[in-house]
């Protein structure tokens, strides 16, 4: 019987850490500019403390967690190294929460999409939501 953790290795982690790596750069500039415009448009933070409250923040939180995982898929779709399949998908995931780790240690302002169980449950539907057609 083969050893299942030696498929492991023959997966496109290189490219996967690059989709996930922009993946994140695209959400932290999406957050920086959203930060950028509160402080021209300080009219802005009422609407987005609404946003961002407790009963509703949590939808907000989860919709953005799992666009971040769906854009991660777009972007894996346009890198034409590697095939999209179950495996790879999962990987992407794993790759995705890397991410999010890194982008937590990150002296950012605001964070839109954190480094949480929510946000990565909500990446991984994301990711799966995208990635349908390549689950096989």
């Amino acid at each position: 019987m083969r050893n299942p953790l030696e498929r492991l290795k023959y997966l496109p982690w290189r490219s996967l850490l690059q989709v996930a790596g922009l993946t994140m750069l695209i959400v932290a500039a999406v957050e920086l500019l959203l930060v950028g415009s509160i402080a021209l448009y300080p009219l802005l933070l009422r609407p987005l403390n609404l946003l961002l409250s407790p009963p509703l923040g949590m939808i907000v939180s989860f919709a953005l967690a799992t666009g971040m995982g769906c854009l991660a898929v777009y972007i894996a779709e346009g890198w034409h190294g590697f095939p999209l399949n179950a495996s790879t998908l999962w990987s992407l995931a794993f790759c995705l929460l890397l991410g999010l780790f890194l982008k937590s240690l990150l002296p950012l302002p605001l964070m839109l999409v954190g480094f949480s169980q929510l946000s990565f449950i909500a990446a991984v539907v994301g990711i799966f939501w995208k990635g349908r057609p390549y689950w096989r």
